[in-house]
């Protein structure tokens, strides 16, 4: 691993196999990202659906290089608790922030362009860009 400070993303799920999956794809479709530090956060403790304020804290705290962390959320409650452990303020790191982005697509920004070695507003806003993606 590079000593440079990257930043860190953290995916969650209500799912451990979906936030695993997500990462994987991510991480694949940016050549490996192997310098960028991605965790799951899927499901609780026990296995289960839904989230886990533990997880996605452990999470943080493992991909934390320096230059902040982007968690990306799948639905309702993720947002929900991410946002309670941001706003009680000692949780997360220093520099997390809760990115407004599509699940799979914003997560595949976020990796590529953090792979590049972009700070967390240009990660940010080329996951929240994704958004703006068509289909057909």
């Amino acid at each position: 691993m590079s000593d440079v400070a990257s930043v860190g993303i953290v995916l969650v799920s209500h799912s451990a196999e979906v936030a695993a999956a997500v990462a994987e794809l991510a991480k694949g479709l940016a050549g490996g990202g192997t310098e960028v530090p991605v965790a799951a956060a899927g499901g609780t403790e026990g296995g289960g659906l839904g989230t886990s304020a533990e997880l996605i804290a452990a999470a943080a705290a493992a991909v934390d290089r320096g230059a902040g962390v982007a968690v990306l959320t799948d639905l309702g409650s993720a947002v929900i608790t991410v946002k309670a452990l941001l706003a009680e303020g000692d949780e997360l790191p220093d520099g997390t922030r809760l990115v407004d982005a599509p699940f799979v697509e914003g997560a595949v920004a976020a990796v590529v362009t953090a792979a590049t070695g972009a700070d967390l507003p240009a990660v940010e806003a080329a996951a929240a860009e994704a958004y703006s993606y068509r289909k057909v």
